[in-house]
This record gives C-alpha cells, sequence and structure tokens, in this order.
C-alpha cells in the first residue's frame, strides 16, 4: 500500500513561527523531485515541539498543498493514547491518507501495553495506520511478535518504519507478517538492504535534500538494476553519515539553510550545531556536488 521514498519532511519555521510558504514550496520540490509520499509532523518535523494547533495546521497544509498527488502519512503519534487518537481524527477529517504512530515514549510500556496502545488507536480511527519503531529515541522496542499480532488483529494497521537498526529483527517481522504487510525503512543507510530482504521502500531524512537520488535507489532496486542501486547506495552514505552527525534533524536542518531551502531554524531544546561539525557537514554537501 504504501512504498518508494517516503519523505519525513522537515517542519520550516520563520522568526519562532511556522513558515506556510515554505512548507508548500517544499511539499511541491519534493513531489516534483518524485518522492512518493509525505510524512509531516515526524521526528524530522520537530512534532514534538509543535503546539497542537500547530500540529494540526501543519497536517492540513501538507493534505491541501499535496492534492491527492502522494500519499500523506500523518505524523499523529503520542505517549498518551487518548491524545493520539485526537491527532489521528483531525488527521483522518482533514484528509490524510494514512497515520504514522510511533511507539510511546518516555512510559516504556510492556509488549502487552504496546499491544493494546495501537489497538486502541486502530480501533477508533478509519484509516491506515503505518507503527513507527524507533526505540533509541522511546526507550521500547516493538518486538515483532506483537508487530505481528496487531496486524492480524486489527486491519488498519498495515506496515510498520523500523528504525531499530536490526536486520535480523526486520527479517523476522517479514517473516511473521507477511507479504501484504509494509515494511519501510527508518534508517536512510539501511534502505538498500531493507529492500534486499523484502521492504517496500523508506521513510527518508535525507530525502529533505536529494529527494531525487533516494528515489531512483528505491526504482532502480525495483526494476532489478542492482548496480545502479547500489551505486545510489553508496553514492549516498557520506551525506547520510553528516545528516546524523547531530541529533536529527538538527544536521539536516543546517544543510537546508547553507543550501537556500529553508532557514536553519530549530526550537529548543534542539539547537544550532557546533562549529566543528558545521565544517564536516559543509564538505560532505560539496564532496556531493551541493554546495561550492
Amino acid at each position: 500500500m504504501f512504498k518508494g521514498s517516503i519523505v519525513a519532511i522537515v517542519t520550516p519555521f520563520k522568526e519562532g513561527r511556522v513558515d506556510e510558504k515554505k512548507l508548500r514550496d517544499l511539499i511541491e520540490f519534493q513531489i516534483k523531485s518524485g518522492t512518493s509520499g509525505i510524512v509531516p509532523c515526524g521526528t524530522t518535523g520537530e512534532s514534538a515541539t509543535l503546539s497542537f494547533d500547530e500540529h494540526e495546521r501543519v497536517i492540513e497544509i501538507t493534505i491541501e498543498q499535496v492534492k491527492k498527488r502522494v500519499p500523506v502519512i500523518a505524523g499523529t503519534g503520542s505517549n498518551s493514547t487518548e491524545e493520539a487518537i485526537m491527532l489521528t481524527r483531525h488527521a483522518a477529517q482533514a484528509g490524510a491518507d494514512a497515520s504514522l504512530q510511533v511507539s510511546p515514549y518516555y512510559n516504556r510500556p510492556t509488549q502487552k501495553g504496546l499491544y493494546e496502545h495501537f489497538k486502541t488507536i486502530a480501533d477508533n480511527v478509519n484509516i491506515p495506520i503505518i507503527l513507527y519503531n524507533i526505540a533509541s529515541r522511546t526507550g521500547v522496542n516493538i518486538e515483532p511478535e506483537t508487530i505481528a499480532r496487531l496486524a492480524s488483529d486489527c486491519k488498519n494497521i498495515v506496515g510498520v518504519k523500523e528504525a531499530s537498526g536490526s536486520l535480523d529483527q526486520m527479517s523476522r517481522i517479514k517473516a511473521l507478517c507477511g507479504a501484504g504487510f509494509d515494511l519501510l525503512s527508518g534508517d536512510d543507510s539501511l534502505t538498500l538492504p531493507v529492500l534486499s530482504i523484502g521492504g517496500a521502500g523508506v521513510i527518508s531524512v535525507v530525502a529533505n535534500i536529494v529527494p531525487r537520488d533516494v528515489a531512483d535507489l528505491v526504482a532502480e532496486f525495483e526494476k532489478g538494476n542492482l548496480k545502479k542501486a547500489q551505486e545510489l547506495h553508496y553514492k549516498l552514505l557520506p551525506l547520510i553519515k553528516s545528516a546524523f552527525i547531530e541529533t536529527n534533524p538538527i544536521p539536516l536542518k543546517a544543510a537546508m539553510g547553507l543550501l537556500g531551502m529553508c532557514e536553519p531554524d530549530l526550537r529548543l531544546p534542539m539547537s544550532a550545531m557546533l562549529p566543528e561539525n558545521v565544517e564536516k557537514l559543509k564538505k560532505a554537501l560539496k564532496d556531493y556536488g551541493l554546495l561550492k
């Protein structure tokens, strides 16, 4: 259902407010560059520091601007089940094609708690749900058996964005959930390996700045052109490494500022990059041919 290069789009800020015009411009850039879907209000979109009004408005703008040309997968997860339901219902009413549901952070629920959390959301909304497993941020891993149980019991839980970094775990998910369940890479550096084990695509950070190359990597793999996909994989790797030299989306926003794509503004507690890391980022952008 959901495949290809899907961008976890940044939320551009200007003078402390969401820059709505720039967000629309970035969405157009993504669609023209072959991106297969847009995820607003994810980790990269700094959802943690958006107010409820801003969160809802960013999703509304994205849906308005996309105009059904590609799927919009709205980030509407929370560590409060009721809050996640509220945000997801709004996204559904606004016209989102699906919801991205991060595992509850800070609470550190058990696997039973994770199952009940996601099932309760699924039972109370009417759009497809993609689980988001990123234990490095949330403190809890959604085990493959829990994912499989949710996929079996909830017809609208249709996939997972896997950012565990474990190909073994992702292989177990594919084996347990079957071909109809979408496995999406949550790590740019693992896009090609995930495709090789049956993944459907990637929810990408680096696609914010090089959407065509990420889209082409997935497309070339799907066409059976492994050599070309490998070339793109190794071309992208140094840029991907630089994009995570500090916590995402700090380097990405800095890169987009350097490239004139949007202001590099962040919201505290995210802060500007260390000068020595800015130099490393600049070198990666120059080596890639993005910066002179």
